[in-house]
């Protein structure tokens, strides 16, 4: 079952219209569980001087190379456990306080979407594809807020606490992050393993089987810790990717 086009309106809004088609997707998936997930894993390609969007079936084009631009609109995916890293506007209750951030099980959630952004004061632009040891920063869709560490202790295992913060005008480098792609590959793609390092604190972007019992129910704790493991490697997953913006 192939999805149907949606217009984009301009290259000013598109985030807009990346966020309608999204939910569009969301909401179909809810209420066709039995193709929900195949619908979740295809991709939106957006030209916005064309005002076109396409569908792109994963499963019928394994061969597509999709590869994470800035301003992409994606969903990061925990390897070990499947879980995609979440945030809402539920604070923690210990530590700093500000907008948690969680694992999330369910593929078909909208607090899951993150905005690829560049470090300000650099050169890179939207559509700009991203190279290992570049500094990046996530911005989290719905709440506009900042994938954010500090020295704060996580609430369940004690390690770095991850959490949103700031806005549109309010980033500081406690929302700098460092790719560090896993393998040969030097420029981030979609389904490639990759770690997070804070740049601040050092410590990697890290999730683990330990559950919520009450702010979160049943989402698993994501914190930070400064050693390589197992459990501190992700996946850009479902989202909407920008095409690559053309050298002039």
């Amino acid at each position: 079952m192939m999805m149907m086009a949606a217009a984009v309106l301009g290259f000013g809004v598109v985030e807009c219209h990346v966020c309608a088609v999204l939910c569009f997707c969301e909401y179909f998936a809810c209420f066709l569980p039995s193709v929900g997930s195949r619908v979740l894993r295809r991709f939106f390609l957006f030209n916005p001087s064309t005002v076109a969007c396409w569908s792109i079936d994963r499963f019928m084009r394994e061969d597509l190379d999709f590869k994470i631009t800035y301003g992409s609109v994606i969903k990061l995916m925990h390897e070990r456990t499947k879980y995609r890293l979440h945030s809402h506007d539920v604070p923690y209750g210990s530590g700093s306080g500000q907008q948690s951030v969680t694992g999330f099980p369910n593929v078909d959630d909208a607090n899951s979407y993150w905005i690829v952004r560049p470090q300000p004061g650099t050169n890179a632009k939207q559509g700009d594809t991203i190279k290992s040891g570049t500094i990046i920063r996530l911005q989290h869709m719905k709440t506009r807020k900042w994938l954010h560490s500090h020295l704060h202790a996580s609430p369940i295992s004690g390690n770095l606490e991850i959490s949103c913060f700031g806005g549109e005008n309010e980033s500081d480098t406690g929302d700098y992050w460092r790719l560090m792609i896993e393998g040969s590959g030097k420029t981030w793609k979609q389904d490639q393993r990759i770690r997070l390092q804070h740049v601040d604190t050092q410590g990697y972007l890290h999730s683990h089987d330990k559950k919520y019992q009450r702010i979160a129910g049943g989402q698993q704790e994501v914190c930070g810790v400064r050693e390589k493991r197992a459990d501190n490697v992700w996946l850009a997953a479902e989202g909407a990717y920008l095409p690559i913006t053309a050298s002039k």
